[in-house]
């Protein structure tokens, strides 16, 4: 009997196959080349996605960006901070359910700020560290991101004033540099995830590299300034070469 039954499931899970991921009800606010944004919350976003190689992200921190150390110090007018208007994005951070989300689709995963959401996150190994190469000022003296890779920490070091002088359209905006340094810490990855894309970098350091990526921003300013650079941007044809 127990021989029969379990002939009887085998052969009715024969021919089982996962359901089909239902369609995206959104559509893209740009897809060109392998890269595609979503003008959207992307708990709403996320679902609908398959699997990713690299999930590289900078959530908000939940600190405020309009309260941050620069702007307070260009008010006293010991400095100079540029407006990138609506900050209502960093008022809170994103639950631990946005995490799993992003987090169960991807094999690697470095997710900046990852020192702000330590009690949604396992222990990690290795640290990423930018160094911004500048002391004793008002901001921090480096930023942290977690990963799942279980290897040795490392620093990347490139100024502050640098950092400021590239193309930035976000405040938290990181380094092309240093994302592209970042991307490279995961093996063959074709494919990257960034559901928090703010000013895009990402996007950009991925269509530079060649590598598909897609993105997802609450902010349609920023999705148009995204946009724009994804426009100004164009593959490196000395990626590959060796």
């Amino acid at each position: 009997m127990a021989s029969s039954a379990a002939a009887l499931l085998s052969k009715s899970t024969e021919s089982w196959k996962p359901a089909k991921r239902p369609e995206l009800p959104i559509k893209p606010y740009y897809s060109s080349g392998g890269i595609t944004l979503y003008h959207a919350d992307c708990r709403h976003v996320l679902p609908y996605l398959d699997n990713f190689d690299l999930l590289l992200t900078d959530p908000p921190y939940g600190i405020r960006a309009d309260n941050c150390g620069g702007r307070k110090q260009a008010k006293k007018g010991k400095g100079t901070w540029r407006d990138y208007g609506d900050t209502d994005w960093d008022r809170e951070r994103p639950p631990a359910s946005c995490f799993n989300l992003m987090m169960e689709r991807c094999k690697h995963q470095i997710i900046w700020g990852g020192n702000y959401f330590s009690d949604m996150l396992t222990p990690s190994m290795r640290w990423l560290v930018w160094d911004k190469g500048q002391r004793n000022f008002s901001l921090a003296d480096c930023e942290f991101a977690w990963t799942n890779f279980w290897k040795a920490s490392r620093i990347f070091t490139y100024h502050r004033a640098k950092a400021n002088r590239d193309h930035r359209v976000h405040p938290t905006q990181k380094p092309l540099a240093l994302i592209e340094w970042c991307i490279g810490f995961a093996d063959g990855v074709r494919t990257v995830l960034d559901p928090f894309a703010g000013g895009g970098t990402t996007l950009v350091a991925c269509k530079k590299l060649g590598i598909a990526a897609t993105g997802i921003e609450l902010n349609q300013v920023y999705c148009d300034s995204i946009v724009e650079r994804l426009d100004e941007t164009h593959r490196d044809p000395t990626v590959g070469i060796k």
